[in-house]
């Protein structure tokens, strides 16, 4: 992870930056699927309560350079400010971006009550149990290529390190266990 690149989001009138980064973030695991790539992670460096208008992707200057060669930003790229490849800076600080996914789901309902393992009471008692547990950490709506359905990917951020941890990223470009440097 000693490099990076950066994609900022310009404003658009018709396209709030949420919007513009789903889209932006859809593209990009198409493309991490297609290089079937394990070594580019993400970040959001202007994160606040929503992920921001700015995109970061860390990696080795070939896996980078790779993915740009794709031209995988296509049309967006009129929506983009996309910086060169560039080293990280000495001295950043680290941290995992991850899925966080909730244990407990409608989809998951529907198949404890498709198999008869759970009564009327204990719907009701699973809906405000599931309700309650509810994230406020920011998320990407995103649209499964497999079946169409939205979905919201949410995205923890772990505590910040001094060292960096070294791992596999996912074709999301998030991990549990590997880091991707942190810095404004």
């Amino acid at each position: 992870m000693d490099h990076y690149l950066e994609i900022t989001l310009l404003p658009d009138a018709e396209f709030p930056a949420t919007v513009l980064m789903n889209s932006l973030y859809s593209k990009l695991h198409k493309a991490l699927v297609d290089l079937k790539s394990r070594d580019i992670g993400v970040s959001f460096p202007k994160k606040e309560k929503t992920l921001g208008n700015v995109l970061r992707l860390h990696g080795s200057t070939q896996a980078l350079e790779a993915l740009q060669k794709r031209n995988w930003i296509g049309a967006m790229a009129s929506y983009c400010n996309i910086s060169e490849v560039r080293p990280v800076p000495g001295g950043v600080k680290h941290r995992t971006l991850s899925r966080k996914q909730s244990t407990m789901s409608f989809s998951k309902l529907r198949r404890l009550q498709k198999r008869g393992a759970i009564s009327d009471d204990e719907v009701k008692q699973y809906k405000a149990k599931m309700f309650a547990k509810g994230f406020d950490d920011p998320y990407l709506q995103l649209i499964s290529g497999s079946n169409g359905h939205r979905h919201r990917r949410y995205i923890e951020f772990g505590e910040l390190q001094d060292e960096p941890s070294i791992g596999q990223f996912d074709q999301f470009g998030l991990s549990k266990t590997a880091t991707v440097p942190w810095f404004e």
